[in-house]
């Protein structure tokens, strides 16, 4: 048994100080990074039912960010929807999203083998609740040595010796986070994981020092979140419940205890969002829970919010704020700026939060 007797944080444990700066307007921030010589906004709708959706990816494109896509579309599906763009410039913001065993990898095959080269995308993400396995880094090494030209994204892990495998394996970003979503259960349910915030800070550095990028995946609840991680050190930030509820994200409208309305001309209440590792996806998308393991992810109710376009455009908004009161300014700036301070309390909720 060992114990790391040093603090680790999330990000409510601390907030970003302020810095006298000579920016006198959000409008002069820039959110765009280069990636892959491609410019975009480092922010990634996750690949989960309701938000890797392809109207989500639509959407968020309009504003250049991008979207990981479920794992559950069918290779025709994913092929119509890459063919169908009329800018081969919009596959690099809409990322293909699989697992890590043979079933998926053939699938991929397919997909590869049925699309023209300028319609693919340019990033895969192999997707895994656990990184760790010597299974895992045995497949992205596979995966990357079989196909070179795409980017590989790969996790997720929480710690910079594991981020620093996958990146020798092939990746070239690894996702960070385990167990810091919303309707994920795993802390709960195995003792395992890592403080979001801190895990970012230590993995940034390894991806730094081996050439690679890393994904801060989860725990983010508000704009202010996402700019603790880019100071934090993260080249990008992955979305699940916060892009969860709204119209593009589809899924059957209900109320608020979750009884889907029958008549169409109901109104849209609330919608249904749950973890992918929940009994819930695994109901729909496996045939049931296995009997060797265990349900590692919830089920919620949450208000619907209607159209994406509003949300987005409040989280950039927050996000340029962020850099106009540390003085950064692009998301690049975020980590030089950045000063953090450790707090007991970053909200006053007298009113909800």
């Amino acid at each position: 048994m060992n114990i790391d007797n040093e603090v680790k944080l999330d990000y409510s444990d601390v907030l970003l100080t302020p810095s006298r700066s000579n920016i006198s307007s959000r409008s002069q921030i820039d959110l765009n990074i280069n990636y892959f010589d491609t410019d975009l906004i480092p922010i990634i709708a996750a690949n989960m039912d309701g938000v890797g959706t392809f109207e989500i990816a639509d959407a968020l494109a309009k504003h250049g960010c991008m979207t990981a896509l479920s794992k559950h579309y069918t290779v025709e599906e994913l092929v119509d929807f890459y063919a169908d763009f009329e800018n081969k410039d919009h596959s690099s913001l809409v990322i293909y999203s699989m697992g890590s065993n043979e079933k998926d990898f053939k699938k991929f095959e397919a997909f590869d083998l049925m699309l023209l080269e300028e319609h693919r995308p340019h990033t895969i993400c192999i997707d895994v609740a656990n990184g760790y396995t010597s299974q895992f880094e045995e497949f992205v090494e596979k995966f990357s040595s079989k196909f070179p030209s795409y980017i590989l994204m790969v996790g997720n892990v929480v710690t910079p010796e594991q981020t620093d495998r996958l990146l020798e394996a092939g990746a070239d970003i690894v996702k960070i986070g385990i167990g810091p979503g919303s309707v994920c259960t795993t802390r709960k349910l195995t003792g395992v994981g890592y403080p979001q915030l801190s895990a970012v800070i230590e993995c940034a550095q390894a991806a730094k020092d081996a050439g690679g990028m890393i994904v801060a995946d989860g725990g983010i609840t508000c704009p202010g979140d996402a700019a603790k991680a880019f100071a934090a050190g993260a080249d990008m930030v992955m979305i699940g419940g916060y892009f969860a509820g709204h119209y593009e994200g589809g899924g059957v409208p209900c109320d608020a205890n979750g009884t889907a309305y029958v008549h169409t001309q109901s109104l849209n209440t609330h919608r249904k969002f749950y973890g992918m590792a929940s009994r819930t996806a695994q109901d729909i998308h496996n045939g049931g829970v296995a009997d060797y393991r265990a349900s590692e992810g919830k089920e919620v109710i949450i208000p619907f919010k209607g159209s994406i376009d509003n949300t987005i455009k409040t989280f950039l908004g927050g996000l340029r704020s962020a850099a106009t009161y540390i003085g950064a300014d692009s998301i690049k700036d975020f980590h030089r700026r950045a000063k953090f301070i450790r707090v007991n309390r970053q909200l006053n909720n007298i009113f909800g939060s």
